[in-house]
């Protein structure tokens, strides 16, 4: 059983930054792939980033290229999304997944454990 914990959503007006973060509270130190999803009302959940706990490149959406960055403390076995120049497309739920393999995908599916979501809120 994988617990992943996040937290740091909020409301925060265009332009603005949020931090959230990750904990896998559950699992000594593997190697393992972590990632952020977002789902908005009424879309589909989309891929926004992930990093591998082996490889120093992660992988953005396009989207979200030059304004989210992912980083990993393998110490706390977290990670954080720092998001910057927010705008409102950005409002969803954001989730962290991660799999028990290295590599990234893009795929929700690819993703067995879940956080709860945390909630991003840009304003106009």
């Amino acid at each position: 059983q994988v617990d992943l914990v996040e937290s740091g959503g909020g409301l925060v007006q265009a332009g603005g930054s949020l931090n959230l973060s990750c904990a896998d509270s559950t699992r000594t130190f593997r190697s393992y792939a972590m990632a952020w999803f977002r789902q908005a009302p009424g879309k589909e959940r989309e891929f926004v980033c992930a990093i591998s706990w082996i490889d120093e490149s992660p992988d953005y959406a396009d989207s979200v290229k030059g304004r989210f960055t992912i980083s990993r403390d393998k110490v706390r076995n977290t990670i954080y999304l720092q998001m910057n120049s927010l705008k409102p497309e950005d409002t969803a739920m954001y989730y962290c997944a991660t799999r028990d393999y290295t590599t990234i995908i893009r795929k929700p599916d690819a993703y067995p454990y879940w956080g709860q979501g945390t909630q991003v809120t840009v304003s106009s």
